[in-house]
């Protein structure tokens, strides 16, 4: 789409401009430009006057000469994403200097953009254009995806009563004390089991990656023994592998004094990682799960005798829907979500998670939480 169009399809009229110089007759020049543009404008003549004026006026975009009494245009705009992280209006540098060194020392302050002095006014529009384009732009891909995450929340959580009564209900059936059933009618009530319970899995992965999105998840921090959370999760996990004839081996545990952390959400990441690994190991295999200490972490490890992680796909490892080229070794489903919810909880808890192939097969997710 070209600027032209975009012009066209998004009003930028009223998006406000902070512009601040100690130079009042570039002030009066930058407003001759942009008000006949339909744009507010603020202004401040100093670094300090900027910061103030700035939580006022909550700017789209701020014009920022670099060169001012006090703190400069530099530490302003530092200060400015200290302060907003990623919400902080762009920051054009206004400069009459050209040298590439104050270019790249903007840049790397956080700027987006100079403009040079003497102003050329039709420069001016078309590069303040293009940023607050950018920035609307912006405003609304991210209601569009809380938007999304509502509306995929809503349509998950409707879905996962009825599905989890379908599977309940085929377990009911296949108990033996409700009747014979011949082979026929065993295989089709065992298939809508594992349908329903691979689909219940998908739902409860939408729901956790919608209330993750939306800056929703709860961390409820109280003392945790990692240990006592590792047996139970092995415990169970047990049940899962011996259909693939595969033994999840827990090795000896230290005592660990309980660390701040919630234990729904540090079992969940257990029980995933436990999962992926009898999944992507062969047949009769060993999933080996450790703990260690270091001074300041506890560090959880699922060793899995897979076929690694390829490295030219390592990228896609943690990110939402990041499928790999390797695949479940019993047909088993993948969403791509596990391990992108995964490390958003461990994130949550200021902790890491990683993985490192093994030197023979196989492949090691540790995840390291603090001790404090």
């Amino acid at each position: 789409m070209s600027n032209h169009t975009l012009s066209r399809t998004l009003n930028l009229q009223g998006r406000k401009i902070l512009v601040v110089d100690d130079d009042r007759l570039n002030i009066r020049i930058l407003k001759g430009i942009l008000q006949p543009e339909g744009y507010l404008l603020a202004e401040a003549e100093s670094g300090e006057g900027a910061l103030e004026v700035y939580e006022r006026f909550q700017p789209d975009l701020v014009l920022l000469d670099v060169i001012l009494p006090g703190i400069d245009g530099f530490a302003t705009c530092v200060e400015l994403r200290k302060r907003h992280a990623d919400a902080a209006a762009p920051v054009i540098f206004i400069t009459a200097k050209a040298e590439s060194e104050d270019i790249v020392a903007g840049l790397s302050a956080g700027g987006v953009d100079y403009l040079p002095k003497p102003f050329r006014a039709k420069e001016v529009v078309a590069r303040i254009r293009t940023h607050l384009q950018s920035r609307l732009l912006l405003e609304q891909l991210s209601q569009a995806n809380e938007a999304k995450n509502r509306f995929l929340g809503m349509a998950a959580h409707d879905l996962r009563n009825p599905l989890a009564s379908i599977r309940g209900l085929a377990e009911f059936l296949e108990d033996p004390s409700i009747g014979p059933l011949n082979p026929e009618q065993k295989d089709l009530i065992t298939t809508i089991r594992e349908t329903s319970q691979s689909m219940l899995r998908l739902v409860n992965e939408l729901l956790d990656v919608a209330t993750i999105e939306a800056g929703e998840l709860k961390i409820q921090l109280a003392p945790c023994r990692i240990d006592e959370v590792m047996e139970k999760c092995a415990y169970l996990a047990n049940m899962e592998a011996a259909r693939k004839g595969t033994v999840v081996q827990i090795e000896p545990l230290p005592k660990l004094p309980a660390i701040p952390a919630d234990e729904a959400k540090i079992k969940q990441v257990i029980d995933n990682l436990l999962s992926n690994a009898i999944k992507y190991s062969p047949p009769g295999s060993t999933v080996r799960l450790g703990l260690r200490a270091t001074e300041r972490e506890a560090v959880i490890s699922v060793f899995d005798q897979g076929p690694g992680i390829p490295e030219h796909e390592r990228h896609r490892l943690f990110k939402d829907f990041g499928r790999l080229s390797t695949k479940p070794t019993g047909g088993e489903k993948s969403t791509g979500l596990g391990l992108a919810i995964c490390h958003k909880i461990v994130e949550a808890h200021r902790g890491t998670i990683d993985a490192h192939n093994l030197p023979d097969r196989g492949c090691e997710f540790r995840v390291s939480l603090p001790l404090a």
